[in-house]
Formats: C-alpha cells, sequence, structure tokens
C-alpha cells in the first residue's frame, strides 16, 4: 500500500509518525507541505474529507492570524486561507489510498493499513 505522509520537515510529530511507521515496517513517503506539495490540487481532497479538522488552531501561525482571518478558517474561504498559510495545515496529513487522516492520534494509527 503506497501511503504518503505531508508535513513539516522540522515537524516532531511528523518524525515521530514516520519512525513509528517505519518501525511497523509500513512505508511512508514524506512530502514538504511548504517546499514540495502540490497544495493547490491537494487542499480541495483534503477538505473534503476532512473538513475545518485540517486547520492547527493551536498553532503560533493560528495565534497570529486576525479575528477576520480566524474567521475564514470556515466555509468555503479555507483553501485560501491555507493555501496562503501552510503552517496552519494540522499535520501530518497522510493519504492512504482513498482515505486522507489528519494528525498523529490513536484513531489516526489504528486506520493505517
Amino acid at each position: 500500500m503506497t501511503r504518503t505522509l505531508y508535513g513539516l520537515k522540522n515537524c516532531d510529530t511528523c518524525k515521530k509518525a514516520l519512525k513509528e511507521l517505519e518501525a511497523e515496517g509500513k512505508r511512508a513517503d514524506f512530502v514538504d507541505i511548504r517546499a514540495e506539495a502540490d497544495l493547490p490540487s491537494k487542499l480541495p481532497r483534503w477538505i473534503a474529507a476532512v473538513g475545518e479538522k485540517l486547520v492547527n488552531r493551536s498553532s503560533t501561525t493560528w495565534r497570529g492570524l486576525s479575528d477576520a482571518d480566524k474567521a475564514r478558517a470556515s466555509g468555503v474561504t479555507l483553501e485560501g486561507l491555507l493555501l496562503g498559510n501552510p503552517t496552519l495545515i494540522k499535520r501530518p496529513v497522510i493519504e492512504t489510498g482513498d482515505e486522507v487522516l489528519v494528525g498523529w492520534s490513536a484513531e489516526t494509527k489504528s486506520r493505517i493499513g
């Protein structure tokens, strides 16, 4: 099974996820969301799959946004907000075939094939 993990190279959670997947013999290709990901084509699919769960509301980037920008984190302008601020994307985003998983939680770990 092909798995792609989208994240940031310096993200501790992404590093942990890759390490744990490797330890379990599950290969995952890493794609940096700032430098390598084709966000204009990925975001519509991710948003359709997980919605606002894609927004990392505990990030430094989120805390630095204006109230107006925070209001954009719901509805039709979510994609534009994430395109302009890729570090707002909750990490990691993992694609496993047709499924999109966000974050490195017990639920995510149980759903990775």
